[in-house]
Formats: C-alpha cells, sequence, structure tokens
C-alpha cells in the first residue's frame, strides 16, 4: 500500500478563506474590541500577573498539550503517546491556523497514521470517535455551566430553560448515538425517518425547480427518482455504525474521560489566566466564568475563521462581561488564554509535520510499502 503525499489545498478556497479570516480578524479585534475596553490597560492588567500565577499559567499550557493526546490514544488502542503527539500536534496546527485547513488536517492525519502502519478502517475509526466525542462534550459544557449557575442561584430564567432545552437536546443525541450503536434494526428505523425527511425536501425542491423548466417526473420515472432519494441516510448510518460501534463500546468511558479532560485544560488556562489578572475577587465566580466559557467555545461551530479565531473570543469578551467581569480585565484574560492555548500548540505542530516529513523520507513512507495494511497488534515494534 502506497502512503499518499498530504493532499493540496484548494487554493481559491484558501485564498477566500484567508480574506474572510483576516477580514473578520480586523472587525474583531480592531474594531469590537476598542469600543469596550482598552489594550493598554489589558496590558498593564497582564504586567500585573505575580510570579506565582505566571508560573501556574505555564502549568497548565503544559498540561493542555499532554493532555491533548489522550482522546486520540483512547480511540486508537496501542498507538504510542510520541506518535500520537506527532499526529495531534501536526494536525492542530493545520486546521487551526489555515485558512480553509480542514480537510487538508484529515487528510495529513491518514498519511500520517498509514505511514505507522495503521489500515484506512483504523484511522477512520479513531478520527471519526475523536471527533464525535469532541462535538459531544463541547455540546455539553455549556449545559453544565448553566446548570452550575442554576444551582448557584445565578442564572435568570431564560438561561434556565436554555439549560432544560440543551438538556433535552443533549439527551436526545446520546440516546439516538446507543440506539444506532447497540441495535442495528434500530439504525435502520433512525435512518428510514430520515430517508422519508430528506426524501420529501429533495421531491420539494425538484418540483419547485422542475415548475420553472419542465414537467415533474411521472410514473416509472419519478418511482426511480424517489428510489435514489431514499436509503442514503440508512446507508450513512449503518456505516457509522461499522466504523465506530466495536470501539465505542469498549472504550466509551476512556474517550469520554479523556475528552472532557481535553477541554477542562483550556478552561484551567483561562482561569488562571483571568483570576492571576483580577485576583481571586473578579467580579465573576468560577462557575460564571465556566458558563461564559462553555458557551463561548460554541461560536467555534461558525465556519468563519480556523479554530474560532475572533468568534469564539469575541463571543467570550462578551460574556465574561456580560456576568460582571471588568472590561479590560476580561479582554486581558482572553488574550491570555488565547495566547498561551493557541500559540505554543501552532509552534509545536510546524515542529511536528518538519519531524514526519523528514521520518517519511527516511523510511520510504512516501513511496514505499506501508508497514501493514491492518492495525499492528503492537504499533511500538513498527519502529
Amino acid at each position: 500500500m502506497v502512503v499518499p503525499d498530504p493532499p493540496h489545498i484548494d487554493r481559491r478556497k484558501q485564498i477566500i478563506a484567508g480574506i474572510v479570516t483576516i477580514a473578520t480578524l480586523a472587525f474583531v479585534f480592531l474594531g469590537v474590541f476598542p469600543k469596550f475596553a482598552n489594550y493598554s490597560e489589558a496590558w498593564e492588567s497582564m504586567q500585573q500577573m505575580s510570579i506565582a500565577a505566571l508560573v501556574v499559567l505555564g502549568i497548565v499550557t503544559v498540561l493542555n498539550i499532554v493532555v491533548y493526546v489522550f482522546p486520540y490514544q483512547a480511540a486508537m488502542p496501542g498507538l504510542p503517546y510520541k506518535d500520537a503527539f506527532v499526529v495531534r500536534q501536526t494536525s492542530f496546527m493545520i486546521s487551526n491556523a489555515i485558512p480553509a485547513g480542514g480537510a487538508f488536517g484529515l487528510g495529513v492525519q491518514y498519511s500520517m497514521l498509514s505511514g505507522y502502519g495503521y489500515a484506512p478502517a483504523a484511522t477512520s475509526t479513531a478520527i471519526g470517535a475523536t471527533s464525535l466525542w469532541n462535538l459531544l462534550v463541547t455540546l455539553s459544557l455549556p449545559v453544565v455551566g448553566v446548570l452550575l449557575l442554576v444551582f448557584n442561584g445565578g442564572a435568570s430564567q431564560a438561561e434556565t430553560i436554555g439549560a432544560v432545552i440543551g438538556l433535552v437536546v443533549v439527551a436526545a443525541m446520546i440516546g439516538a448515538l446507543v440506539l444506532v450503536l447497540r441495535s442495528e434494526s434500530a439504525a435502520i428505523r433512525l435512518g428510514h425517518i430520515g430517508d422519508r425527511i430528506m426524501g420529501g425536501l429533495m421531491r420539494r425542491f425538484r418540483r419547485g425547480d422542475a415548475g420553472k423548466t419542465t414537467t415533474t417526473a411521472i410514473g416509472a420515472d419519478a418511482q426511480q427518482v424517489e428510489r435514489r432519494e431514499t436509503g442514503e441516510v440508512t446507508a450513512a448510518l449503518l456505516k457509522f455504525r461499522d466504523t465506530l460501534r466495536v470501539v465505542v463500546e469498549d472504550r466509551w468511558v476512556l474517550l469520554t474521560v479523556t475528552s472532557v479532560a481535553q477541554q477542562l485544560c483550556q478552561f484551567l488556562i483561562l482561569a488562571v489566566a483571568f483570576y492571576g489578572i483580577a485576583g481571586s475577587d473578579g467580579g465573576i465566580n468560577p462557575a460564571e466564568l465556566f458558563a461564559a466559557f462553555s458557551l463561548a467555545r460554541l461560536a467555534g461551530f461558525i465556519p468563519i475563521t480556523p479554530g474560532g479565531l475572533g468568534t469564539v473570543d469575541a463571543a467570550l469578551v462578551a460574556l465574561m462581561v456580560s456576568s460582571g467581569a471588568d472590561e479590560s480585565v476580561a479582554l486581558a484574560a482572553n488574550l491570555l488564554w488565547r495566547a498561551a492555548s493557541f500559540v505554543p500548540q501552532v509552534v509545536l505542530g510546524i515542529i511536528t509535520f518538519l519531524v514526519w516529513r523528514g521520518q517519511a523520507a527516511r523510511r520510504g513512507f512516501r513511496k514505499g510499502p506501508a508497514a501493514s495494511v491492518e492495525q499492528p497488534t503492537n504499533p511500538a515494534q513498527e519502529h
């Protein structure tokens, strides 16, 4: 099996994404933030941090980098930490620092894991499981954050209703996931529901187009169109089930623990930065800060900038200020959090990418056969 070169980025899409990214960052950091916070005051606030706070910030930054690898190892048993570290840091750098780099980062992961001797099926399982669990945790933490506010008596009626709705939605998603993974018949039933919904939407869309150009298909032609339009959701669910069922059934606890730990490390960086700047009485308590952090991260789902740059920052600062934090302190804490959680991993990602390319050149990964087309029992023996 020949390991493919990393896929090339669509230059046109990259240029457009780069322009959008620059425009968004300029709008947020040069247009929005200066209207309610002062950069010079934020810088002065950062300079007032104690040595002890800076040391703790350095420790949690390193901890965040170390823990970031664990979900990958949970999804791919036997993968050595050093190999998982190279894959994860390189993927982080590409996906979070390069405009339109998500697909490119995915392709690089496949190439790297293939070079380490893992079959495409094992690679797809690991990437799919870590992505799914990251999504579930990202959606669950805001619910936890608002519920903490409810128990502390600091949540408004709207926030309480939102927390209940969010809890129901997350529970429904987890319940559907369990059904799909536990029972093939349940996956087929859910898929048929999805097919009926999609089929109805597609037929309505086609009728709209047909009214403009031609008559609607009837008889055998219409039945053939309907057959083509149905079954896609069912097939996708069954493929999803076949890909993830074994690893999720065996390692869902470890996947959950490591994925939660990964995101909590991000929050620890923010908490150390905020209270290191503001002191113990920073205007908001840890529950309010956690709610602001978890809710702000939802802005990362808006596919405008890599890594949610700008969008997550704007939401985070606004939520901290609305909870009672000083504007300049909130801005300083956000900038310090972004610098500590983003810059080190991007730099490490550049280094690990160069290391991997050197390994590939020396071992013939790019042009020669992979060590195995099946997942090795002990990947460490491949080195």
